[in-house]
């Protein structure tokens, strides 16, 4: 079979090979103050360009990987090198000139006039100037500083709420290997619908998925951030046993083809319908993984192979939740770490405000213009009692999103219940009750279901009543209440 790498077209006129060069281990790297000599380490991934990989991804976080690319797509090679980025802000104010203060920076330091793929990453879903940040990027798409838009570590249920705002997303970043298969489920099914693409990292799972660790003893210590990541995963699925189950099978089918472990793991998740292509690191200017990569393309796996996998999967644990999940909930399982401490400290979606007529309650506002209309609060806590009004997609500067769309607007209600609860000190798991009100009772199961998907761990007393006539034309207006425990 041939080993030329093979190309995709990830968007119109986006063309770059199945296997695009990860830069992530630059800011590892860089660790403890050293820069890379940007010429040296260009000349690593023009090495890459020669051997027909010649689309980089890398971030606004990644050390010095953007001045390094610059410097590549600056020496005007054949094919042109494609810099993928992504733009990681916390959440707070999302105006249109700190959009275009990120993106700025981003085409500086790659020197280019328009940045081909812009990854956009957000923490916290209930805090919703995701949206804004992404209308502001469409906009800059629009006028040309960026030809292409993409996400990074959203989940399923967001990600159809952005493409129901007909947002131009193109892509999805997202783990995916032999050891994490959650985008197999529904993110593989609705980029079937919609037509993204996924970008698959974490393929080899740290490097856990090698030969190096075929038959190997658990180790007592694992230091590598990485490394601690898929650890995690690998005890997720089932702890050690699981994993030298998976490695069986794929030195058993990598030995059929002659080729490595590795190659087995990586060639699994390209074959994967959604997927448009994988990501592999690389540490510019040591080892070159280009020939290993090439052997990717000389072979494919057949029936028996697939067989051989499922089995072995059989054996192992699913991963449970959606993609990027790990970048939300506890434990947090990121390359850079435990970033508990980073995620406790994002600020609340919503200010809080006293009471004057009762000192001893505390109200938010969600910039809703019935809120003062009407003399209500998005949310009032008395002591450890958090009640939250009707709440319905209704974003600011916008007004209602999504219509005709009772799905979308489930998932931006809730997020938005989630939200005002978190402002006056309580957590999602002190939800007690909710209320879902429904202008057609045909879309009660996909309603319910995406309320199971957001709270069917905390189990929250729930009732749901269709035929109701919504004030404004939503298709679904939601309340809830919390019980805080006190200190």
């Amino acid at each position: 079979m041939n080993q030329e790498p093979s190309c995709t077209e990830l968007a119109p006129g986006l063309n770059v090979p199945r296997v695009v060069m990860g830069l992530w281990q630059v800011a590892d790297m860089e660790r403890g103050g050293r820069t890379l000599d940007a010429e040296r380490a260009a000349d690593a991934l023009e090495s890459h360009v020669k051997a027909g990989f010649f689309a980089f991804d890398m971030a606004d976080h990644y050390g010095s990987a953007e001045v390094i690319a610059g410097r590549l797509v600056a020496r005007g090679l054949q094919p042109q090198p494609r810099a993928f980025t992504k733009w990681c802000p916390e959440p707070g104010p999302m105006t249109a000139s700190v959009v275009r203060e990120a993106v700025d920076r981003a085409r500086q330091r790659l020197g280019v006039g328009q940045i081909d793929l812009l990854q956009f990453h957000w923490w916290q879903y209930a805090n919703p100037a995701y949206i804004d940040a992404l209308r502001e990027l469409s906009a800059l798409r629009e006028a040309g500083s960026i030809a292409h838009l993409g996400l990074t570590n959203f989940d399923t249920d967001h990600l159809r709420l952005l493409l129901a705002l007909g947002l131009p997303i193109v892509t999805n970043q997202v783990s995916f290997s032999l050891l994490d298969r959650r985008a197999a489920g529904r993110m593989s099914a609705l980029c079937a619908r919609s037509g993204v693409k996924l970008l698959a990292y974490g393929t080899l799972g740290g490097g856990f998925l090698s030969d190096e660790w075929v038959g190997r003893t658990e180790p007592t210590n694992v230091v590598d951030w990485s490394k601690s990541k898929y650890r995690r995963f690998i005890d997720a699925i089932g702890g050690w046993p699981a994993l030298q189950t998976i490695l069986r099978a794929a030195r058993q089918i990598a030995d059929r083809h002659r080729v490595s472990v590795a190659n087995v793991a990586v060639r699994w998740v390209l074959e994967q319908p959604a997927v448009g292509a994988v990501i592999v690191g690389m540490r510019p200017g040591k080892r070159d993984h280009s020939v290993d990569n090439r052997t990717l393309f000389s072979f494919a796996f057949d029936d028996e192979d697939r067989d051989r996998l499922e089995e072995a999967f059989a054996a192992c644990t699913p991963l449970t939740g959606d993609c990027g999940d790990e970048y939300r909930r506890p434990p947090f399982l990121t390359a850079s770490g435990d970033l508990s401490h980073h995620l406790a400290s994002l600020p609340a979606a919503f200010p809080v405000h006293s009471v004057p007529a009762a000192p001893h309650r505390m109200r938010v506002d969600s910039g809703t213009p019935w809120e003062p209309l009407a003399g209500y609060s998005r949310a009032i806590r008395d002591r450890d009692r958090i009640l939250v009004s009707g709440t319905t997609a209704t974003h600011p500067g916008i007004g209602p999103i999504c219509p005709g769309d009772a799905e979308a607007q489930t998932i931006y209600a809730l997020d938005k219940v989630i939200a005002s609860i978190e402002a006056l000190g309580g957590r999602r798991e002190d939800i007690v009750r909710t209320r879902i009100f429904l202008r057609d009772t045909a879309r009660w199961q996909a309603v319910a279901e995406v309320h199971g998907r957001m709270l069917g761990d905390v189990l929250p007393a729930n009732t749901m009543l269709g035929n109701a006539e919504l004030i404004g034309g939503y298709e679904v207006e939601i309340e809830a209440e919390a019980s805080v425990r006190l200190k």
